[in-house]
């Protein structure tokens, strides 16, 4: 008699995300991806770097003003970009 194995890729992939404790950097690699998008255009093409190490986004611009701008909102950055994610992936926003 033939198994039958058939599932949605969807659950065949968060399945091996799952297996291979890989779900946190997914996560981290979909957040970095959705700057542009939740930041906006203005904002990504004054960002020259992002990097997320122990649970923070440290956030390297090339405009002082937009940094004194964006540290003032962090908490609501923070907030959309793990929105976006749909998980906690980060815990904090540096910017730098």
């Amino acid at each position: 008699m033939k198994k039958n194995n058939d599932r949605p890729i969807k659950s065949a992939v968060d399945e091996l995300l799952k297996t291979y404790h890989l779900e946190e950097k997914m996560g981290q690699v979909r957040l970095v991806n959705s700057w542009e998008e939740i930041m906006g255009k203005a904002v990504a093409n004054r960002t020259t770097e992002l990097i997320i190490r122990d649970k923070k986004l440290y956030v390297s611009l090339s405009s002082a003003s937009l940094r004194q701008e964006l540290f003032q909102a962090r908490d609501k950055i923070l907030e959309l970009l793990n929105q976006a994610v749909g998980k906690v992936v980060i815990d904090e926003v540096v910017f730098r």
